[in-house]
Parts: C-alpha cells; sequence; structure tokens
C-alpha cells in the first residue's frame, strides 16, 4: 500500500484502498485500477494506463506507410487482420487508390473471419473469468482452426501484416475456400453451445444481469464504439454507416440491445458470431479470379515471382522498400481520416501527408482507448466480484489502449 493511500485511510475509517492489475489474471492484459472499498462495495475507482508503451502513433510518423503495416499488427493482436485492413484502406483513400475486386473480397473474408477469432475468445475468457472452463476451451479450438487458415494464407498465425498499400502480400492458398466453410460449419455449432450453457444459466445471469449497466447517454457522451454501443441502444456499425470493401453487396443484419449490462455486451457478441459466419459464407460466393494488387507498380509492390525474373520490377521493389526522399510511396500533400469496423468497434485512422515517403502526422481513434474510460462512472455501487465480470464484458485490449 502507497503511503498516500495510507494517509488516506487513516481519514476515511471504513474503506481501504486496494491495486488491481497491473498484473492480475482478470484484467487481460497491463491494465491497473485502484479502487476505493467499503468492505467489498467498490465506492471510489482511479484509472491508471500507460504500461504498454507501444508508440504506434509516433513510430507512424517515422516509418514509410508500408513498414507501419507491422506495427498496426501490434495494435491488437486479437484481431491484427482487422487493423492491417484499416490502416491499407486509410492510405488508399488518401491516394486515391481502388484496389482490384478480388483483393475487397479476401479483404471482407478474411476481416470477417479475424472478427470471428476475436469475438469467440472473448466471451470465452469472460465465461472463464465467472468459474467456467470448458467453455474457454471451445472457444479456444475454434480460434486455433482459424488461425490454421490465417497461416496458409499471410505465412504466420498472429502478427500477419498481410496488406500492402494497394493490395496484398500474398494471394488466397489452394483449398482456402473448402476449408473455410468447414470451419464456418463447427464455429456455429461453438457458438451455439457457448449460447445454450449460458444464456439461461442462473449463476452466470446472477453474475451479469444489471452488472455494469452503461446507459445510451454514457455511451454516446464517452464516445463509445463497437458491441459495447450496440448493447446500450447506440445502433452504429461502420460497416453500414460508411459502408467499404463489399459489405454492400452482403446481407446481414447489427444485432442491438437496450440493456446496457455485462449480459447484454455477452449476447451481442454471440450474434455478431452468427452474422460474422453468415457473411464469410456469402462472401466466399463472390470469390472470381483476378488481380489482388493496384495495377501502378510504382505504388504497389510486385509479386515475389516477377521480382525475381523480370528487372523492371525488381526496380520497382527497390523504389518502393528503399528509404529516403526519393523512394517509397508519396502520397499527394493532405489529410485523410478513414474508419472501419473492428471487433471492439470504431478503428480510424488520421493522416496528414506532406508529400513524403512517411506520414507527417498519424493519430489513430482505437477503440479501446474511448471504451475503457466509462470504467470509472460504473463500477462504483458494484462488489468487488463484479467487476471481473464488467471487464471481461468489455474485452479492452492493452495493445490499442495505450499509447
Amino acid at each position: 500500500m502507497y503511503s498516500y493511500e495510507t494517509e488516506v485511510l487513516e481519514q476515511t475509517d471504513n474503506t481501504v484502498f486496494i491495486n488491481v492489475g497491473p498484473s492480475h489474471p482478470a484484467m487481460h492484459g497491463t491494465l491497473r485500477v485502484k479502487l476505493e472499498l467499503s468492505g467489498e462495495k467498490i465506492v471510489g475507482v482511479e484509472q491508471e494506463i500507460g504500461y504498454l508503451h507501444t508508440g504506434f502513433e509516433k513510430l507512424g510518423e517515422f516509418h514509410s506507410y508500408n513498414q507501419f503495416i507491422t506495427v498496426t499488427d501490434r495494435m491488437n493482436y486479437l484481431s491484427p487482420l482487422n487493423n492491417n485492413i484499416g490502416y491499407a484502406q486509410a492510405v488508399e483513400e488518401l491516394m486515391g487508390i481502388v484496389v482490384p475486386r478480388r483483393c475487397q473480397v479476401i479483404r471482407t473474408i478474411l476481416a470477417e473471419m479475424s472478427r470471428i477469432a476475436d469475438h469467440i475468445v472473448a466471451v470465452g475468457l469472460m465465461t472463464m473469468d465467472l468459474g467456467a472452463f470448458s467453455s474457454v476451451l471451445w472457444s479456444m479450438i475454434e480460434r486455433e482452426k482459424l488461425y490454421d487458415i490465417f497461416e496458409a494464407t499471410t505465412g504466420t498465425r498472429l502478427t500477419t501484416s498481410y496488406t500492402r498499400i494497394g493490395g496484398l502480400a500474398f494471394d488466397l492458398p489452394d483449398g482456402f475456400e473448402n476449408r473455410t466453410r468447414e470451419i464456418m460449419d463447427t464455429c456455429t455449432d461453438t457458438v451455439g453451445q457457448l449460447r445454450e450453457s449460458f444464456q439461461n444459466n442462473r449463476i452466470f445471469l446472477d453474475r451479469t444481469q444489471g452488472i455494469g449497466v452503461i446507459t445510451k447517454e454514457d455511451a454516446l457522451s464517452f464516445g463509445i464504439t463497437g458491441p459495447m454501443a450496440r448493447a446500450s441502444g447506440v445502433a452504429c456499425d461502420q460497416r453500414t454507416y460508411r459502408p467499404y470493401l463489399v459489405y454492400p453487396e452482403l446481407k446481414f443484419q447489427v444485432p442491438l440491445y437496450t440493456e446496457g449490462d455485462s449480459l447484454a455486451r455477452y449476447l451481442i457478441r454471440l450474434d455478431e458470431l452468427e452474422q460474422s459466419i453468415s457473411m464469410v459464407r456469402q462472401a466466399l460466393d463472390l470469390l472470381e479470379p483476378g488481380p489482388i494488387n493496384f495495377e501502378s507498380q510504382k505504388n504497389t509492390l510486385p509479386g515475389k515471382m516477377r521480382v525475381y525474373n523480370d528487372m523492371e520490377s525488381l526496380i520497382h521493389h527497390f523504389k518502393v522498400v528503399m528509404p529516403g526522399s526519393e523512394h517509397g510511396i508519396h502520397p499527394p500533400v493532405g489529410e485523410r481520416y478513414s474508419s472501419t469496423e473492428v471487433p471492439n468497434g470504431e478503428l480510424g485512422f488520421f493522416i496528414v501527408s506532406d508529400g513524403a515517403a512517411n506520414a507527417y502526422r498519424m493519430r489513430v481513434r482505437s477503440p479501446s482507448f474511448y471504451n475503457y474510460q466509462v470504467v470509472t462512472k460504473i463500477l462504483p455501487g458494484h462488489m468487488v466480484s463484479d467487476m471481473v465480470a464488467i471487464l471481461g464484458s468489455m474485452n479492452i485490449i492493452a495493445g490499442e489502449l495505450d499509447r
């Protein structure tokens, strides 16, 4: 206990101050919350972030545009493909690039598969925090199947770095469609198990129903987005509000709840899992042969086989990747804000270009940074054990929370 906390303790005989985190399994990352307790009831909350020093915004101002893709992987390591796609789209909009049709379909498929991987682990970990164990094994099994697909497609399981400005690093591997459809079938079964096991479970309902309520007004005031906002009645989804890729061609619903409690945040992720599975199946039907990269080699990395066998492609590759004012991708002078819907909400990139090979200014609207603020508002009045259910339902990722 810190000395200043001891002094406060002497002044308030009925309260005690404790730390939860930054090293605590229920915090799901390097988060620290200082609680003021009266018995087991929370009467005061103070948050502290900054234990995961990423510096990704400043890195975006020193790395070239393609180099920064590897940084986006590490912002949210549960759904790196969504970050890859959102960032690449922001730079492409700044440059006026429209990627080929096949690239758009592939990005849509992988974005939704990444959403499934994120959501299914989020609900599994939430139930584990509240005492269940089989459920987290079910969710981890499905995530591993998805990671096998990601590895076959991108070359790695976690930090994918799959997109390129103007396209993709690789085309889809052989057998991708059949393997993906099989996994969507097993994911559907697992989502059904997660729903049946908990939505009528009296212990789970007692721990989540009416716990950690975020009103619609608070969700709007704090800038909360994603499943947390939609669980509180805020009907906003970037896939419909600001359509991109091939989402306008897909039939899907945006689930909405009004209760705003931990149970609603659990159920809405299950609903979104079912919608994402449906979207993956629909997008697979849209796959057609064609190029995956923008036609201009001056702005897009050529394929590796072309680099190995064609001198002009080798020169273009050298010009795009080499640092220096005369090399790399040079967007026109200007600025652009672009947003996409990632598993936790609205991910936005604000890029200011002065015509150089790297951004003059880079700012990132990461959803967890906004979603986490409301903790100080909703925790007081709850029991210490309720904090585990509330934070578990929020799915805060420290990588995109910290700067």
